[in-house]
């Protein structure tokens, strides 16, 4: 596959991704890639957020990948309880957050992670319904590199060691982050180049 053949689904982590974030950079550069938005991004709601992910992926018009990071990593785990399989495409999930265990965090942006978390934990660790990829680092102060190798591990998913890289962000110095564009081309080139269903979402609409 490629970027053009999909619909890239962004799905950013708590707070957003500010706009030189990688995310919002691919959002910009590739034509084939949206936002997944309209939720608080500071006091996240994962039944609301979990509701838009896979209205965009049924809304797709080609075979739907997702590019999640953070918290939407985890957001994308609850999906994985909704959506049968073959109906989304692939899901690169980049630095998961990891809300069981979220007062380790540190103070971003001012904000601490709500105490309720939102239902957001726990974290589901049945396999995916769908090809995904997870990437973290050794030094990501929102989840242990342990923690998400056993993620990956539950899910299904390859796991890529980003090494020292924090929480990949702009912040961590991966604004552009080109590692990233390799790691997601790889991923893409590694899917079928068929759509699930012989359609796109698997109804035959293209």
């Amino acid at each position: 596959m490629r970027t053009s053949d999909v619909d890239i689904l962004m799905v950013p982590g708590w707070q957003g991704s500010e706009p030189e974030h990688w995310q919002s950079r691919w959002e910009r550069n590739l034509t084939t890639a949206r936002l997944v938005g309209e939720v608080d991004w500071v006091e996240p709601n994962k039944d609301v957020w979990v509701g838009n992910i896979i209205r965009a992926i049924a809304g797709a018009t080609r075979p739907a990948i997702v590019v999640a990071h953070s918290v939407g990593v985890i957001a994308m785990a609850h999906v994985g309880q909704k959506l049968p399989k073959g109906v989304l495409a692939g899901a690169f999930l980049v630095s998961p957050a990891d809300v069981d265990n979220a007062q380790d965090w540190p103070m971003t942006h001012g904000q601490t992670w709500p105490e309720s978390g939102h239902g957001f934990a726990p974290i589901p660790l049945e396999p995916l319904p769908f090809p995904a990829t997870v990437v973290s680092s050794s030094t990501d102060p929102y989840c242990r590199q342990e923690r998400a190798r056993h993620f990956a591990a539950c899910w299904g998913a390859p796991y890529i060691d980003a090494g020292p890289a924090g929480h990949i962000t702009a912040a961590s110095g991966h604004g552009p982050w080109p590692e990233g564009v390799l790691r997601f081309g790889k991923f893409l080139a590694g899917l079928s180049s068929s759509s699930p269903g012989d359609g796109a979402n698997g109804r035959g609409s293209r």
